[in-house]
């Protein structure tokens, strides 16, 4: 249960009663930096760069900086045939709306005309076949008319073909046009040129009426939206880049292999607001001069994952399950107990003490699935049992496959909860973000394989960060133990790590299997640690700690050694409360203290504690000299 500190201030029946903004502006949560910014970037027309986690609310930004635009300044964009060069359509600008009133204007006025030649070739057909019956030459008439039927279709002026293509429209439209142009190909982001199987012979298209507006053009006086920019081919970026600094991009056939190749349109206007978006590592696979032109051009935002857990925060909570209610408009309101359950989730997905997650799409995932267990029982509410429920239906893959993880290494016993045993500790680790799995770690010392120095051989798909905690963790040893184990290989084993490891969240599990096997010391296995380890034996903070203690508890193991600096960020569910004993430590020395079992501890415990008590004395100077 939350404590006073954490309920909500105002009470209410259900989301029935809570006001939802009408502005998208004004319905984005925790992003307080970047909600100002894009106001700022829409009424001075500037390019945003948006990093963060997935689900932080980047295209609700982008959607509400179209809201934002004046709707007065959109335009239609068409394409007309030009006399000279049928391979250059020439391209008009119109006030938004006029496009449709041109287009129709001229497709009356063909129709007109194309009316009042095909009844004169009706008159002239009709003229024929009659003198030829009149003078006894029906055959020849006949033939003669139908060969003036075809002559006049291929040689006839075509009026269809001179009426002009709408490439852009924004007819009734309410807002600045928001275009998400994510994972587009180049036709599709920068305009395409149609093949026309038909060249010559007088059934061809006319070159611009094959033209194909891209995005870019479509989001002309508005917004152009591209999350995971850095799947882009680069050429593709390049192009973007051009679009963003001419404010206008000629349209051409994206295929050499395809009649539209030959088609170039004259410059087609884009001039939009691009809003760039992805993770970490969209900004170094990113085409270097596009990013310069928006970091000089424009605004870089990161998006916040977590905000504080305060009341105004937790009130702003209960207005976003609110708004999901009435987005989704299939399912029944919450009352105050299911939006105080989702709170709690929000604290759980945070993963720090005092914090509410602001991946809020995941949350919002939540929210419908606790809605569709009410609609499916025919209540019209959605209370607290509904979101328990729906925490169990609505699992990741992660969770799933982590469930699945935990049987197997039980029906296999790969690792254990009784007894005690040399050099095997139960770790622990997290699975996709939002799932714990135990983690089984041996070690074993033998003689060297090499005469030169003994080696630490670490296996189980060890990635980088891996691979550096396991060094860090030899440099503990080494002070430690007092041994020689330069003449000693050390062996670590991972056990039923397929996907690899990644992380120094297993420093403290290693060090301990290590110094169990060095000094043949058994580890307690009804006992589970994660944390980091500093080379002076500090244990430092790591993620994930709620999702690893729960999957210890579900696993059988009854004590779960953390970080003393992560004791606040336990969210357990309230089934595994007294399923496990939460044991916080600040240094390696409390992790043998608790984890070894026996006499012999002791001295080890010792020999740590005056590790971590070492102090180190260096004089800094006030100035560094020339």
């Amino acid at each position: 249960m939350a404590s006073k500190d954490e309920e909500l201030e105002e009470s209410f029946d259900t989301t029935s009663s809570i006001e939802v903004p009408k502005l998208l502006i004004d319905q984005i949560i925790g992003q307080d930096h970047a909600v100002e910014v894009v106001k700022k970037a829409a009424s001075q027309r500037r390019h945003v760069m948006m990093i963060g986690t997935p689900g932080t609310g980047k295209s609700m930004l982008a959607k509400a900086m179209a809201e934002l635009l004046p709707k007065e300044e959109l335009q239609d964009i068409l394409a007309y045939p030009n006399v000279e060069d049928n391979n250059n359509p020439r391209i008009r600008t119109v006030p938004a709306g006029k496009g449709r009133e041109i287009i129709m204007a001229h497709k009356m006025e063909a129709r007109k005309k194309s009316q009042s030649r095909n009844m004169l070739m009706m008159f002239l057909i009709f003229g024929i076949v009659m003198y030829s019956f009149y003078v006894g030459q029906l055959l020849w008439g006949i033939i003669a008319a139908i060969m003036m039927l075809i002559l006049s279709r291929q040689f006839m002026p075509k009026e269809e073909m001179m009426i002009p293509k709408l490439l852009v429209s924004n007819y009734e439209q309410d807002n600045a046009p928001y275009i998400d142009a994510t994972g587009t190909h180049a036709g599709a982001l920068l305009g395409d040129v149609r093949h026309d199987p038909f060249q010559s012979g007088g059934l061809e298209t006319p070159s611009h009426d094959r033209v194909e507006s891209g995005d870019i053009h479509k989001s002309h006086k508005g917004v152009l939206f591209i999350d995971e920019i850095n799947t882009l081919r680069i050429e593709s970026q390049q192009s973007l880049l051009t679009a963003i600094q001419e404010k206008e991009y000629p349209i051409t056939g994206q295929s050499e292999r395809s009649s539209g190749a030959l088609v170039k349109t004259e410059p087609v206007p884009c001039d939009f607001i691009m809003v760039a978006a992805g993770n970490l590592d969209a900004v170094e696979k990113m085409h270097p001069a596009l990013r310069s032109r928006i970091k000089g051009y424009g605004y870089e935002l990161y998006m916040r994952d977590t905000m504080e857990d305060t009341a105004d925060n937790r009130k702003h909570l209960v207005r976003f399950v609110a708004q999901e209610v009435k987005r989704d408009g299939h399912i029944p309101d919450f009352d105050q107990s299911a939006v105080e359950e989702v709170i709690q989730e929000a604290r759980r997905r945070a993963g720090r003490k005092g914090h509410l997650t602001l991946k809020l799409r995941d949350l919002g995932g939540l929210v419908r699935v606790a809605g569709d267990i009410a609609h499916a029982e025919g209540t019209n509410i959605t209370s607290a049992k509904h979101v328990l429920a729906a925490k169990n239906m609505a699992r990741s893959i992660e969770q799933q496959l982590a469930d699945s993880y935990l049987e197997r290494k039980k029906d296999y016993q790969l690792f254990s909860k009784k007894g005690a045993a040399v050099g095997k500790v139960n770790g622990l680790a997290v699975m996709g973000g939002d799932s714990g799995i135990v983690l089984p770690i041996m070690a074993e010392v033998t003689p060297p394989q090499s005469q030169a120095e003994g080696k630490v051989i670490a296996t189980g798909m060890l990635k980088d960060i891996a691979k550096e905690a396991v060094l860090n963790v030899s440099a503990v040893i080494k002070k430690v133990t007092g041994q020689d184990i330069m003449n000693k290989d050390i062996h670590i084993q991972f056990i039923g790590t397929y996907e690899g490891v990644e992380g120094d969240s297993a420093s403290v599990s290693i060090a301990t299997a290590v110094i169990s096997a060095l000094e043949g010391i058994p580890i307690d296995q009804s006992v589970a640690m994660t944390g980091s380890l500093s080379v002076r034996g500090d244990v430092l903070p790591v993620g994930g700690v709620t999702y690893k203690i729960e999957a210890a508890a579900q696993s059988g193991i009854r004590k779960v050694i953390i970080p003393w600096t992560n004791k606040d960020d336990v969210l357990i569910e309230e089934a595994y409360k007294d399923q496990v004993e939460i044991i916080p430590v600040k240094t390696i020395s409390e992790v043998i203290e608790h984890s070894l079992v026996g006499t012999k501890k002791e001295g080890i415990r010792e020999k740590l504690k005056e590790l971590t008590d070492m102090k180190v004395d260096l004089e800094i100077p006030e100035s560094i000299p020339g």
